[in-house]
């Protein structure tokens, strides 16, 4: 009897095919790994694909004159008294959280801070990559089995994870809804970026963290509507059923970073009631939102991105009513980001720069946040000791801002709408120009989290300076600097122009072979009829 021999490759299943190989990814992709994937897809990408759709045509009534608002439809589900889910305890006490990317070094350092959570960012920090996204799948792995470890190529460090008790709480965020992963097909499809970083996740790490009582946590980003919401609630269902987790083990954070979805965040919160655990102002993506849901209406043009400070009356309000919607529904509300990071060699300026930080957090913690961010450690001790200072007990939800109730829904939505008042100076537009080529050019390269004159650029904050420009660029009547120049085609030439100067060591930049390609783009972006909807869709063409 003939020995029956044994394919040494396992099969991918039917309809899957993987475009990109990378040394040792079949331990992450193993063929039930992509089936459960092919699984997800199948059952909800029709859906998403309806939501973007839907998306589409919400942006187009903006364009023709149109604003956002309050839902009618579901007003008594706004007026009626209910509350989330109780919290988990690991999620009760979240004061400082840290974000940031997943390669192992940052996972480790994340990890070991100090903070309370650490937010592994899928999205607006990290260029997806294949070998980047692969890399912090492998990293979050063993990060949850506690082995990751990571050598300092020239050997001098080596660094650990601390014990478990003395980690940050892992929360993870994949990537928003109107991102595909191109490295993935399904029956001839690329995937769903979300379906594919949170399902891969959760298929090797949900059983291990449910065991710890560590959820899997997730930061979910980018909604416009709670349709959206309840889509991802069916998705984490369906997990939770297809792993054996117990309904509801999976926890989620919704970052508020949308414009449309301020005025949703009672139904998001309802649709996902069963496992939510607060609200968060994802500051920057909401100014680019702003920018982008008005991009068709001059009345309502921003200044530049400097002036545009959470103490303006319409970022002040929409951070008030998150935090009125969260507490009376028993949920977080969680503060944002400042984006300074600490200075070196100049005492001076890192003074003014962490004073703005102080300030910031003073705010947040005032007006009855549960929490805030960070993008660097060497902010965690100051941004806790504000926190320890005003909040002295795990949270702040006996805070509920019933000043902020007491408006109606049309003065609420007047506050929200208003646009802030400034000016565009010269250094304001070429500092725009800067930041958008210098993080395209990164991010081309494979960096996803930047830092440019002393603050950390994502995404989010590139894509402020993106979408003003072109805003500024096609405002009709046209703009004016506040010195009078016209802001138009010649402006942007000389920006441009000007752009080597303020390069004092080109060869040093993340990026730099890419930076003709970033002007590139960038002008491509900004003479454009139509904004682009997302900096990274054109981008993720090019990128391997």
């Amino acid at each position: 009897m003939s020995a029956v021999l044994q394919d040494p490759q396992p099969k991918t299943p039917a309809g899957v095919v993987v475009t990109r190989t990378l040394a040792g990814q079949e331990q992450l992709l193993s063929p039930a790994a992509l089936a459960f994937l092919a699984d997800l897809h199948r059952r909800f990408d029709p859906i998403r694909q309806q939501r973007l759709q839907a998306r589409i045509e919400r942006q187009a009534d903006f364009d023709a004159g149109a604003l956002p608002g309050f839902r009618a439809d579901t007003a008594d589900l706004r007026n009626q008294q209910w509350r989330v889910a109780e919290l988990p305890t690991a999620l009760l006490d979240r004061r400082v959280e840290i974000t940031g990317p997943t390669d192992p070094k940052m996972v480790i350092n994340a990890l070991n801070s100090g903070a309370s959570c650490y937010m592994a960012d899928f999205e607006d920090s990290t260029a997806p990559t294949w070998d980047n996204l692969l890399t912090g799948q492998r990293a979050l792995g063993k990060a949850v089995a506690g082995t990751l470890d990571w050598m300092a190529p020239d050997g001098s460090k080596h660094y650990v994870l601390k014990p478990f008790e003395q980690q940050a709480v892992l929360i993870v965020r994949p990537r928003g809804w109107h991102l595909d992963e191109k490295h993935v097909l399904v029956d001839g499809a690329p995937m769903s970026a979300s379906l594919f970083d949170l399902g891969l996740f959760a298929f090797h790490n949900a059983r291990a963290l449910a065991a710890k009582d560590r959820g899997p946590y997730f930061y979910l980003p980018k909604m416009q509507a709670m349709e959206e919401a309840a889509l991802w609630e069916a998705v984490l269902t369906h997990i939770e059923a297809t792993l054996g987790i117990t309904d509801g083990q999976m926890k989620v954070t919704v970052l508020i970073e949308t414009l449309p979805a301020v005025f949703e965040m009672d139904e998001i919160l309802h649709a996902l009631r069963k496992r939510i655990a607060g609200l968060n102002c994802g500051r920057w993506d909401y100014i680019f939102s702003y920018l982008k849901t008005f991009r068709r209406h001059r009345d309502r043009v921003l200044p530049e991105r400097a002036q545009v400070t959470m103490t303006q009356p319409f970022l002040k309000t929409y951070s008030e009513l998150l935090i009125h919607t969260c507490h009376r529904r028993g949920a977080h509300a969680m503060g944002g980001m400042a984006a300074q990071i600490p200075i070196s060699g100049d005492e001076a300026a890192n003074a003014k720069a962490m004073e703005r930080v102080r300030a910031d957090k003073l705010r947040e913690v005032r007006a009855g946040h549960d929490g805030t961010w960070v993008a660097h450690p060497a902010l965690i001790p100051m941004a806790r000791e504000i926190f320890d200072t005003w909040m002295l007990g795990a949270h702040q939800q006996s805070v509920l801002r019933n000043d902020v109730h007491a408006k109606t829904d049309a003065e609420l939505t007047e506050a929200l709408l208003k646009p802030s008042l400034g000016t565009i100076t010269r250094a304001g537009f070429e500092n725009n120009v800067e930041v958008c080529v210098r993080y395209l050019a990164a991010w081309l390269d494979g960096n996803g989290c930047v830092p440019i004159h002393w603050l950390m650029e994502d995404a989010a904050t590139a894509e402020i300076s993106r979408t003003q420009l072109w805003q500024w660029l096609h405002a009709e009547p046209p703009l004016h600097l506040d010195d009078g120049t016209p802001v138009d085609g010649v402006l942007m030439e000389r920006a441009l122009i000007g752009l080597p100067g303020k390069f004092a060591d080109r060869m040093q930049l993340p990026g730099a072979a890419r930076i003709p390609e970033a002007i590139e783009m960038l002008v491509a972006l900004t003479e454009k009829d139509t904004l682009e909807d997302f900096l990274t869709l054109p981008a993720y063409a090019r990128i391997d």
